[in-house]
């Protein structure tokens, strides 16, 4: 079992167990490695220490019991702290394809691809001269699968393995310690589509919205289950951060690239604003 498999595992068994606080030895355990190799293994991939990480999954629990109107203290009891950290935001800048370039469906554009480990699983990257214009978490290792979908949209581009050129561009996503600057996304979706992945860019780092928080940002707060479905379109994955709207009961709810994954995602950029 390589490292990123490893981390997945053990997100999924701290989800499972958090409120039982389990100690850094029985999670290590779990993941059938020494403490201290464990410990430095999650630290290197999820910025947090495990203990740290099950407590902001606690927090994230208490705001649940909050919501449905636990008392107090027994909220207390629950509740988790959180530690130090933020999350630098990255300048997003979304480019939306025109009318006529999106009926082309590629023609005449070349697309450079490649996957590469990330913290959330191995991520499927396209990228463009004007942008990235796809990216994917590949779900069972299935990249057949994954690169068939995403040619879908663009599938009379030139399409061309490059992960050389692709590695800096997930560095700069997902390493803390890259060089940051601005990325370019470009899209193609309708102009509803288009104004809700817009608005979703608007949701700070480490917060959540609604399905019907979007649609109001939007002006059209009658539209909620179609705001829903543009959610789930959204073909770049985690710049495009469809991971933090949530139902308006308060539950995560499901995700393109599996629910497991978007609580993750949640957890570290909660984890990362304190």
């Amino acid at each position: 079992m390589n490292d990123y498999d490893r981390i997945e595992k053990i997100i999924r068994y701290l989800e499972k167990h958090f409120l039982e606080q389990p100690s850094l030895e029985k999670i290590a355990k779990a993941a059938h490695l020494s403490p201290f190799h464990f410990q430095r293994l999650f630290q290197k991939w999820a910025g947090v220490s495990p203990k740290q990480f099950v407590q902001y999954l606690t927090a994230r629990h208490a705001k649940q019991r909050l919501l449905e109107s636990r008392s107090v203290m027994q909220t207390a009891y629950d509740a988790g702290l959180s530690g130090p950290g933020r999350l630098h935001d990255l300048m997003i800048t979304v480019e939306a394809m025109t009318p006529g370039e999106v009926k082309a469906r590629g023609k005449g554009m070349e697309i450079e691809w490649g996957v590469h480990p990330t913290l959330f699983g191995d991520a499927l990257i396209a990228i463009t001269s004007r942008g990235i214009c796809g990216l994917s978490f590949l779900e069972n290792k299935n990249l057949k699968s994954a690169l068939i979908q995403m040619k879908r949209q663009w599938v009379n581009a030139r399409w061309r393995e490059n992960s050389k050129s692709t590695k800096s561009m997930i560095r700069q996503i997902f390493e803390k310690n890259a060089a940051q600057g601005d990325l370019k996304v470009l899209l193609t979706g309708t102009a509803f589509q288009i104004k809700v992945w817009e608005a979703l860019l608007k949701i700070p780092t480490g917060l959540v919205q609604s399905y019907q928080d979007v649609a109001k940002t939007i002006q059209r707060p009658s539209a909620s289950r179609a705001v829903g479905t543009a959610v789930g379109q959204n073909s770049v994955a985690y710049l495009i951060p469809c991971h933090r709207v949530i139902r308006e009961t308060g539950v995560i709810g499901e995700y393109r690239w599996g629910s497991s994954r978007k609580k993750a995602m949640l957890g570290w950029e909660e984890s990362k604003r304190f």
